[in-house]
Order: C-alpha cells, then structure tokens, then sequence
C-alpha cells in the first residue's frame, strides 16, 4: 500500500504541474472565442433569428470535428510523449476526443441551457454523423503519433488548438441550439465556457493519457 502511494503522487504531482501550465492558454483561448463569436453575432444580429441559428449549426459542424482532430492529437500526442505503444496510443487517442470532446461541446451546454431557462435541441454529431466525425479522429491520432516523433512542443501546440477550437465549438451549440440571445447571458456563457473548456479539454489532453502511463514513464 504504501508503495502504491509514493508511486501515486509523483504521477499526481506531474498532472498538476502540466495542468497550471495549460490552464492560463485555456482562458485566454476562451476569451478570444467569446469576442469573436460576439462580432460575428453583433454582425448578423440584422439578419431573421432563424438565419442565425441555421449559420451557427454549419459553423458548428465545421468546429466541432476540428475540435475533436485538435483533441486525438493532443491526446495521442501526451501518452505517446512517455509510452511508445501504438495500439493503447491509438485507443487513449480515439476515447479521449469522442468521449470528452462530446461532454464539451454538447452536453455542458445543453444541461447548461436548461439551467438558464431555455428549451434546447439535443444534438450529438458522433451518433447522427459518425462518417463526419471518424475521419478528422483517424487523422488526429495519426498526426499526434507523428508530430511527438518530430516535434517535443507538439502538445502544446495542440493544446492551444485544442481548447480555441473547443470554444468556438461550445459557443456555437449554446447559439445553434437554443440561446440565440446569448448577449442577455453573457456573464453565465462565460462561465459555462470555461467549464466546457477546462474541464473536459484538460482532462482529455493531459489527465486522462498520463493515467494510463505505467509508473515511471512520466518521469523520462
């Protein structure tokens, strides 16, 4: 037992230390989301509300998949950094974009929605369109493989991707799909950003392939 837990903190300990490096781009990537899509919306808000809602979804079907490229890729990239076995790569790669990156852009939003009061439509590309979906994963992963080969900062850069991506994506559902006036919740979308973002994107990239390196690894 004890020997488990020496072996348990030195691995928590190098979570917490990749997490408080990602978090700050995390932020500001939200940031720069939340201002973009507030020009692009200022910009249409002349347009019918239906419009809107209809150039979210296809903005919203264009960031979601990138969202979950940039996501394999980080993901593959982080354990394939300390462990060196394709297969179990390739499995950490396709459940962690699939899984989180769908927590993130549609489930956070959603059941944020209800608490704010609005009737929202449940939407999950991974099931309607997997076609859509499963090639920008295969290619994630295999980019992710390859860039850690080529390149030490890979994660980063696909972090910093990752969650810019990822908020565009959570922005454009909460627009898409039930809160065409989100100036009126701008303090609550914000939060709910943040949560959708750190929450799943960090846990994906960093906390959910470093659990799965055996003791030691991480230490490399």
């Amino acid at each position: 037992m004890e020997h488990e837990e020496k072996n348990i903190k030195p691995k928590l300990k190098h979570i917490l230390s990749e997490l408080k490096e990602h978090i700050p781009f995390t932020v500001i990537s939200s940031i720069v989301a939340l201002i973009l899509v507030g020009i692009m919306t200022a910009v249409a808000f002349s347009l019918k509300e239906d419009i809107i809602m209809r150039g979210s979804q296809r903005l919203f079907h264009i960031f979601h998949p990138v969202h979950i490229l940039f996501s394999a890729t980080a993901t593959s990239a982080m354990f394939w950094r300390y462990e060196k076995k394709v297969i179990k790569a390739v499995i950490i790669g396709l459940l962690g974009s699939i899984l989180v990156c769908g927590i993130s852009d549609v489930i956070i939003p959603f059941c944020s929605g209800y608490v704010l009061g609005k009737d929202f439509e449940f939407h999950m590309c991974i099931v309607e369109y997997p076609l859509i979906i499963m090639p920008f994963v295969t290619i994630g992963i295999a980019i992710g493989l390859i860039a850690m080969e080529k390149v030490q900062k890979a994660t980063f850069f696909s972090h910093s991707g990752h969650v810019f991506v990822s908020s565009m994506a959570s922005m454009l559902y909460l627009i898409s799909f039930g809160l065409v006036d989100w100036f009126n919740y701008v303090g609550s979308v914000f939060i709910i950003i943040i949560v959708a973002v750190i929450i799943p994107c960090c846990t994906s990239d960093i906390i959910f392939p470093l659990l799965f390196i055996k003791e030691g690894k991480y230490k490399e």
